[in-house]
């Protein structure tokens, strides 16, 4: 399953934001309204856990110098992948997008599409608001 968030623009530089998502603990200013639970893992990973879904775990697997940013799933039940892109505008604005990537079947695929169609925007939104 491929999933693309909107494209937001981050009054940041591509390297602030970079070094923003690049540290793990900022993800919890970022994460929905909704969410129960974040507790960090170690420096490259975490937990969280939205209303009505079970936790899931997340790390960093890759990094290419402000320009992207890999999470994967720490558990290998449900393989995915979390990519940040992030492309300069000018000095101080970055344009970021999100995409997923996972593999489901297709009856899981057919539940979790548009809570994670839904998560990844609202993710991004709020990237857009940093």
């Amino acid at each position: 399953m491929h999933l693309e968030s909107n494209t937001t623009t981050v009054n940041k530089s591509q390297e602030e934001l970079f070094n923003f998502l690049s540290d793990v603990k900022n993800f919890e200013t970022i994460m929905p309204d909704s969410i129960q639970r974040f507790e960090l893992l170690d420096e490259n990973s975490f937990l969280f856990q939205l209303k009505g879904m079970p936790e899931i775990g997340l790390q960093i697997k890759d990094k290419t110098p402000h320009s992207q940013i890999v999470l994967g799933a720490k558990s290998d039940k449900f393989p995915f992948t979390l990519k940040a892109d992030l492309t300069p505008i000018s000095e101080n604005q970055t344009e970021a997008q999100l995409i997923f990537d996972g593999e489901f079947n297709a009856m899981m695929a057919m539940m979790v599409k548009s809570p994670l169609k839904n998560f990844i925007n609202t993710l991004a939104e709020k990237i857009g608001q940093l």
